[in-house]
């Protein structure tokens, strides 16, 4: 499944196993991962990826209903976006967020 997105996250890969994770364990739903990272995030690598340049960052970002979210996410060379989790924000990560604002 592939989504587009505006500027420079244009489009985000869905894997099956990553989705139910997602769900199950984060009670976080596809499209909040969308929101997210389409409302313009805060990005930042968070470390460096098994695939020569594709790394993983994590997108902090507030959904539209007003959650705080942090995706974690993998860039593919192609430029596209690998979602691996996602979860609420700890309160440090929402100062950092607040701050970066």
């Amino acid at each position: 499944m592939l989504c587009f997105l505006p500027v420079v996250l244009r489009k985000i890969i869905w894997k099956d196993q990553f989705v139910e994770k997602l769900e199950q364990k984060h009670g976080v739903s596809v499209a909040e991962v969308e929101e997210t990272l389409g409302a313009k995030p805060h990005i930042r690598k968070v470390g460096k990826g098994r695939v020569r340049d594709e790394n993983v960052y994590a997108a902090f970002g507030q959904t539209t209903g007003g959650r705080y979210l942090v995706v974690f996410y993998i860039r593919k060379v192609s430029g596209a976006v690998l979602p691996i989790s996602a979860r609420d924000m700890d309160d440090a990560e929402r100062k950092y967020y607040d701050r970066q604002k």
